[in-house]
C-alpha cells in the first residue's frame, strides 16, 4: 500500500536502495520483527527510531494479544524536504515475509513519530491476510479504522480526540464528491490513477466501525471486531484471500451473517454512507463540527468498549 506521494519522493523510493544496517530482531514470544534502519541515521536517531517501532508494534500486538505475523520486517529510511509530516511516505509489501517501509524526516524524534497516524495505519494492514488485487477500500478502511483505535489504546490520544478524528475523516470522505454516483468498487479500483482516496478510505472505515458496533451489541460486549479478526488470523494468515472471501469466512468463523451482506452494501454504495445514526447509537453527537460524548447509557458503554483493548 502506498500513500499518495510527491513525484520526487516516489522517484527517491525507486532509486538505488539506501545502505541499511543488518536486521535487528525485536521479539515477542516466538515471533520476530526484523528492524532495518538506514546507516544514514545517527546513533541517537537510531535509538529514537527503535523506541518508536517498539512502541507502535506493541500497540499492534494489543489487538490479538500477539503480532499478526510470526516473522515480519520494518525498514526505516531518511528523506528530507517534505514539510512538517514526520512520515511523508510509507508502503507495505505483502509476501512470504511481510515488510513495511517508512520514509522518515531526519529530525523526527520518537515523540513526533508516536503522534503520527501513519505508523499505526501501515502496521494495521497486517491484521488481515493479503487480499490480492481489487477492493482496496476494504484493506484501507481497516487500516484507517484501526489507526485510530491503536492510538487511543496506546494512550497517544484520548477518546474525545479519537471520535473527533473519526468525525473529521468521515466528513472528508463525504466532501470527496467527484465520483459520487459511481459504485465504491469502481472508484476504489481506479483510485491510484483517478483519485477519490478520501471516499475510498472512509467508506471502508465506516464498514468496520459498523461491524464492530454490531458485533459488540449482538454479543452484549463479549465479542467485537478484534476477536472476529483474530479468528481469521488464526485460520488464514498465510492464505491469500479476496476481500469477499474474507467477509464470507469471517461470517463462518464467527457464526454471524453480517460481514458479507454489509460488504456487498458498501461495495456497491455510491457515496460515503451517512454516519450520524451510527454515531448516535454510540452516544456521540456533533455540534458545529465538534464531537460531544454522552457519559452514560448503553451507547456510551458500547463506545467505551470500542476504545479499549478486548480482554483475553
Amino acid at each position: 500500500m502506498r500513500h499518495p506521494c510527491f513525484a520526487l519522493l516516489c522517484l527517491l523510493a525507486l532509486s538505488a536502495p539506501p545502505v541499511m544496517a543488518a536486521g535487528e530482531p525485536l521479539t515477542r514470544g516466538n515471533q520476530t520483527l526484523e528492524l532495518f534502519i538506514s546507516e544514514e541515521f545517527s546513533p541517537a536517531a537510531k535509538a529514537e527510531l527503535r523506541a518508536w517501532i517498539d512502541f507502535t508494534a506493541g500497540a499492534l500486538a494489543g489487538v490479538y494479544g500477539h503480532w499478526p505475523r510470526k516473522h515480519w520486517q520494518v525498514a526505516v529510511t531518511p528523506v528530507s524536504g517534505f514539510g512538517e509530516d514526520p512520515i511523508p511516505w510509507a508502503q507495505v509489501h505483502r509476501g512470504d515475509v511481510d515488510r513495511i517501509e517508512f520514509y522518515i524526516t531526519p529530525r523526527a524524534d520518537a515523540q513526533d513519530l508516536r503522534r503520527a497516524w501513519t505508523g499505526y495505519h501501515e502496521m494495521a494492514h497486517l491484521l488481515i491476510p493479503y487480499r490480492g488485487w481489487g477492493d482496496a477500500w476494504f484493506s484501507e478502511g481497516l487500516a484507517t479504522y484501526y489507526q485510530n483505535l491503536l492510538q487511543v489504546r496506546a494512550g497517544v490520544i484520548d477518546e474525545q480526540q479519537m471520535w473527533q478524528n473519526m468525525h473529521d475523516g468521515f466528513q472528508r470522505g463525504m466532501d470527496d464528491t467527484r465520483f459520487d454516483g459511481q459504485p465504491l468498487h469502481t472508484v476504489s479500483n481506479n483510485m491510484r490513477v483517478k483519485g477519490g482516496f478520501m471516499r475510498v478510505y472512509w467508506s471502508g472505515a465506516w464498514y468496520f466501525l459498523q461491524l464492530d458496533a454490531r458485533l459488540r451489541r449482538q454479543s452484549r460486549g463479549a465479542g467485537g471486531l478484534d476477536a472476529a479478526l483474530a479468528r481469521l488470523n488464526t485460520c488464514c494468515a498465510d492464505t491469500p484471500m479476496s476481500a469477499r472471501d474474507m467477509a464470507s469466512r469471517l461470517d463462518s468463523l464467527n457464526e454471524v451473517y453480517i460481514f458479507l451482506p454489509l460488504y456487498e452494501q458498501v461495495r456497491d454504495s455510491t457515496a460515503v454512507p451517512a454516519y450520524d445514526s451510527l454515531f448516535a447509537s454510540l452516544g456521540i453527537s456533533v455540534v458545529d463540527g465538534e464531537v460531544r460524548l454522552q457519559q452514560s447509557g448503553p451507547g456510551a458503554d458500547l463506545r467505551r468498549q470500542i476504545a479499549k483493548p478486548q480482554p483475553r
